[in-house]
């Protein structure tokens, strides 16, 4: 459990916060002591390991009507602002919204802008994080705050995000690098593994003619709600799965890619290393696999192991692009 959860446990533990008669929702779910309560959770691999626990647990949460509503906060302040404008949406008039975070997160800045919103909060300091809670009244949350609750034109206008994807609101410099690299004799079936917001899978349907389909997989499910939006050609189908631990669902002649490589805060180069070695395994023999990524992290070995060949195609001392033939 986060040093947040438990701050938000604590509070229940002591009895700052009660259960309600009636139900209660814990959005950024993660498993903990929380009792009886409706998760959502769309990040793939904590969904599998709320579902692994019995917990009852969605991608995303639509009804209302409840009495109680908890947010586990991110390091995204454009998603924590989004994500308390939805909880307060799902609640009933008079019911309590409880928010924790971690001090490094920017808790504290937070709870300045939710006592400013909503005219005062309760606190509570625990495990170097912060729970902080008021009653739905009259004052309805900002609308620069119910705007991000939404998916809203980014970049140029011709696409749409929301707020703590990747890159959510522009094209990262390592996937606008990659797309100079790719040739345009991509044919047959392909994969974007890790698609985002479906700038990469778009690009591929528009520059290479000979792509029968594609396959956007993302372990986000809100990526997936953008990149359904941006990519619009029938040839294009998206998929929720961890990469690392569920298998894609087809093989294929090519496989474009930029790996994640971080697991919260941290630098973890092994997801983008497990990435790589579900691409060998996606891959038709002779199949080409197409990834950009920092030039620092640790990926050769990789290569080397689950690839016949690869070879750099650019390298602008910040991103590597590099191609890789099974």
């Amino acid at each position: 459990m986060s040093q947040a959860g438990r701050a938000l446990a604590h509070a229940f533990e002591i009895g700052a916060l009660v259960a309600p008669e009636g139900r209660t929702f814990l959005l950024r779910a993660e498993p903990g002591t929380l009792g009886d309560v409706d998760a959502e959770q769309s990040l793939r691999p904590e969904y599998l390991r709320l579902k692994r626990a019995h917990w009852k647990v969605v991608p995303r949460l639509t009804e209302t009507g409840y009495g109680q509503g908890l947010v586990l906060l991110t390091k995204h302040k454009e998603e924590n602002f989004a994500n308390i404008a939805r909880a307060w949406d799902l609640l009933v008039p008079g019911g309590v919204l409880a928010c924790a975070g971690a001090n490094e997160d920017g808790a504290a800045s937070l709870e300045k802008n939710v006592a400013k919103a909503f005219d005062g909060a309760n606190q509570l300091f625990k495990f170097h994080s912060r729970v902080f809670w008021f009653a739905k009244g009259e004052r309805a949350p900002p609308d620069y705050w119910r705007q991000l609750a939404t998916l809203q034109p980014v970049g140029d206008g011709s696409w749409k995000s929301q707020p703590g994807l990747f890159s959510w609101d522009r094209v990262d410099d390592g996937s606008a690098l990659l797309v100079q690299h790719l040739p345009s004799d991509l044919a047959g079936s392909v994969a974007d593994f890790g698609c985002g917001w479906g700038f990469l899978a778009r690009h591929v349907l528009a520059h290479c003619p000979g792509v029968m389909s594609i396959d956007g997989i993302d372990a986000e499910h809100r990526a997936l709600e953008a990149a359904e939006v941006n990519v619009t050609d029938a040839r294009a189908k998206f998929h929720w799965l961890d990469l690392v631990t569920e298998a894609a669902p087809a093989t294929y002649d090519a496989i474009v890619c930029n790996p994640p490589f971080h697991s919260g805060r941290a630098a973890t180069p092994s997801l983008g290393q497990q990435i790589i070695e579900a691409a060998s395994r996606a891959l038709k023999p002779g199949g080409r696999l197409y990834m950009v990524a920092n030039r620092g992290l640790p990926y050769e070995p990789t290569l080397k192991a689950n690839f016949t060949s690869f070879e750099t195609l650019a390298d602008n001392n910040k991103f590597k692009i590099t191609k890789a033939v099974r």
